[in-house]
């Protein structure tokens, strides 16, 4: 067995990881953590979602935190900046505040799918080729994210070949990365190899990337069987911010500083420095007023302390 000699890191805190929070973070706080992120050596950062206010408040100052962010002075060469889209009216204002990357999002699971964003995967799918379409026009870069790639809160287990057919029509779209989600953090080394398996039979594995949840404490392990199978890119959130509005129970992301933690016992270079990226989780856990759920950074901050 061959690890990659290195990995890319998709942090998802400033977005995914703050869309939960019932507390609403100002956009001086959000441009702030992505400024720390920009200086810790990432090479994307997903700084928030054009979706509606009404249904994510928290991310209703999306154009002020993008337009910041894109002309702040700590902003870093060879560093993107992609952002969530869910439709073509959020892509069209993510245009407008500057992006340059955007991202999409759709399920595996029917259920789920109709929960999240109230129609069938086959709709989804449609709904994304406009956004795909507009973005090919202009040269814009498209992510895509698939949720629910293991199980789901209301089908249950899901089936690896479910997984590759959505994998598969949005990398035929289009998208660069497809993301993998476990969204409730249900995957087992065994199960998360079984899916990846079935995708990369129809999308390069170069072309997929892992994003795991950590509800039943298994991320780091299901990350080291992907890097088994050769995967190479993962999304990760400070301070293991996170969660999902839809999946009742799903803990946070992975956190960042123990997907670091763990690629640098690895041998495997990310081009960040840790350091850096414990001082980003100490800065947004101190506005939320709670300690960073990352295992790595408690016991690293601690270790300090000590010395």
């Amino acid at each position: 067995m061959r690890l990659p000699k290195r990995v890319k890191l998709v942090e998802v805190g400033p977005r995914d990881g703050l869309q939960n929070e019932k507390q609403i973070v100002p956009a001086a706080v959000k441009i702030e953590l992505v400024e720390r992120l920009s200086e810790t050596g990432l090479s994307a950062i997903e700084t928030t979602s054009f979706v509606s206010p009404h249904w994510v408040p928290q991310m209703s100052d999306h154009s002020e935190v993008l337009r910041a962010v894109l002309a702040s002075p700590r902003r870093r060469p060879g560093v993107s900046y992609p952002v969530l889209t869910p439709n073509l009216k959020g892509f069209d204002a993510a245009v407008e505040a500057g992006a340059q990357e955007v991202a999409i999002f759709a399920a595996a699971s029917e259920t789920f799918s109709q929960k999240n964003i109230n129609c069938r995967i086959d709709e989804s799918l449609k709904r994304f080729a406009a956004v795909l379409d507009a973005a090919s026009a202009l040269d814009l870069k498209v992510r895509a994210y698939v949720s629910c790639v293991v199980a789901c809160p209301y089908e249950g287990a899901v089936d690896p070949a479910a997984v590759a057919r959505v994998a598969r029509q949005l990398h035929d779209m289009g998208c660069y990365e497809v993301s993998l989600g476990d969204t409730i953090g249900a995957g087992t080394p065994a199960s998360v190899q079984r899916m990846i398996e079935a995708c990369a039979a129809v999308v390069p594995i170069e072309r997929l990337a892992g994003h795991y949840h950590d509800t039943y404490g298994m991320a780091i392990a299901n990350i080291y069987a992907s890097l088994e199978l050769g995967m190479t890119v993962f999304d990760s959130s400070i301070a293991g911010l996170g969660g999902c509005p839809y999946a009742i129970g799903a803990t946070g992301n992975v956190a960042s500083e123990d997907v670091v933690f763990l690629l640098q016992g690895l041998g495997i270079e990310t081009g960040v420095e840790m350091d850096k990226l414990l001082a980003a989780g100490e800065f947004i856990s101190r506005h939320l007023a709670r300690e960073p759920a990352s295992k790595a950074a408690r016991a690293l901050l601690a270790a300090k302390m000590i010395r």
